[in-house]
């Protein structure tokens, strides 16, 4: 398993207690062939996330549900995306399953911060979070 995420050591990605209880349930669940390397992507990530509860999550990071805008460091390229879990996954809406490669990248990361997204052929391209436009738990639906 390769870290696709190249960030100094001292960073820090942040789940809730409520969506670390989903995911880890989702990746029991997932046997899928298509989906084994993004939920061992995923895996990775919660096992190092610093875990906390719904109301104590700052309003900047990306959680489940939440929409976030980022931006190809690249070529400045921005694209909104909505995090979602892989049942309520329409691409064509910008909602992008957890399971995607890029989606078990963002998740836990705050405004700032870079990512490495990994694309076919091994290429790389850097993603920086511009904004999180939309978090359940910053709206008061730590439950959504």
């Amino acid at each position: 398993m390769t870290d696709h995420r190249t960030m100094p050591t001292e960073r820090k990605i942040y789940v809730t207690t409520h969506d670390m209880k989903r995911l880890l349930a989702l990746l029991e669940g997932t046997a899928s062939v298509r989906n084994a390397e993004a939920a061992e992507a995923l895996e990775s990530e919660l096992a190092s996330a610093v875990v906390v509860a719904p109301d104590k999550i700052p309003d900047n990071v990306v959680t489940m549900n939440s929409r976030v805008r980022f931006q190809d460091e690249e070529t400045g390229q921005e694209r909104e995306i909505t995090l979602v879990y892989p049942k309520d996954a329409d691409p064509q809406q910008g909602k992008i399953s957890i399971l995607a490669p890029v989606g078990a990248a963002l998740i836990g990361l705050s405004v700032g911060q870079s990512v490495d997204w990994p694309l076919p052929g091994g290429r790389l391209k850097r993603l920086k979070i511009v904004e999180v436009l939309f978090q359940p738990e910053a709206a008061g639906q730590p439950d959504l």
